[in-house]
């Protein structure tokens, strides 16, 4: 068991439809990150921009951005994560990679679709919620979206999906901003968890506006890290000791509601 975590945020501005340069441009932004850093999280679909034409850009499995996370995994001795549109069984999903340095990978197929810009209509909705251990750490990686819906990202202290950090990644609007800074908050405190938001900044083939304000958050929901703005990497150490040390003095899961999830 690791008692420090040292986490690191790639807040970027994103090429559109341009898989080859967003590559490019988030390993010069990694590079220095080697042998320094546990975990680097990219955002969600950060190969292409958040995309409705997934038949122009999306990738196989093990395409050719699922190998560069593989590469940078290895070079950076880190798990990388972040999003990516996959075409796999038929369908097409905003898969979220997690990637090992030894270069064995998980993923999560993003549950919620963002109905609004009518995302339900081109990708398909993942089924499992994925709990994933890094040097000890449970940790729940979800997508966007996933922010507004507090039962799927819950929390199960006491039992095996449990989770240190909760980590969402994501390309929310500027104009939504409010709503990312308050949820995010609010799944820290009600979780007990770390919790991190990762955002872009720029602006896509869609001329929406992104301003990052990534963040990370303690199991109060007090900013270790604040609203980032502009690109660049920002890395911070999690204390595990002080995340069960709050749990032991503030146990509210103790008091949580039974519930049943249907899918």
């Amino acid at each position: 068991m690791k008692s420090q975590l040292n986490v690191s945020l790639i807040q970027a501005d994103l090429a559109w439809h341009d898989a080859v340069e967003n590559r490019r441009r988030l390993a010069q932004l990694t590079t220095p990150l080697a042998g320094k850093t546990d975990l680097i999280v990219l955002p969600e679909m950060f190969s292409t921009g958040f995309t409705m034409e997934p038949e122009k850009v999306a990738e196989p499995p093990d395409g050719p951005t699922t190998q560069w996370m593989r590469e940078q995994a290895k070079i950076l001795n880190a798990v990388i994560t972040g999003s990516v549109v996959t075409e796999a069984d038929g369908r097409y999903w905003n898969r979220l990679i997690w990637m090992r340095p030894d270069g064995s990978f998980e993923y999560y197929d993003k549950r919620h679709l963002f109905r609004m810009a009518g995302e339900h209509e081109h990708y398909a909705e993942g089924t499992r919620k994925l709990i994933v251990e890094l040097a000890g750490w449970k940790i729940c990686p979800l997508v966007c979206y996933d922010l507004r819906f507090p039962v799927w990202s819950r929390n199960a202290l006491g039992i095996e999906r449990a989770y240190d950090l909760l980590i969402y990644v994501a390309n929310w609007p500027a104009r939504r901003r409010y709503a990312w800074q308050t949820l995010l908050r609010a799944r820290a405190i009600e979780n007990v968890s770390y919790c991190i938001g990762l955002n872009r900044v720029g602006a896509d083939g869609k001329d929406i506006h992104y301003t990052g304000d990534s963040v990370v958050l303690d199991f109060m929901g007090q900013p270790l890290v604040q609203d980032l703005e502009g690109e660049g990497a920002r890395t911070v150490t999690l204390d595990y000791d002080a995340l069960v040390a709050f749990r032991a003095r503030f146990p509210a899961h103790l008091d949580a509601d039974d519930f049943e999830l249907r899918l």
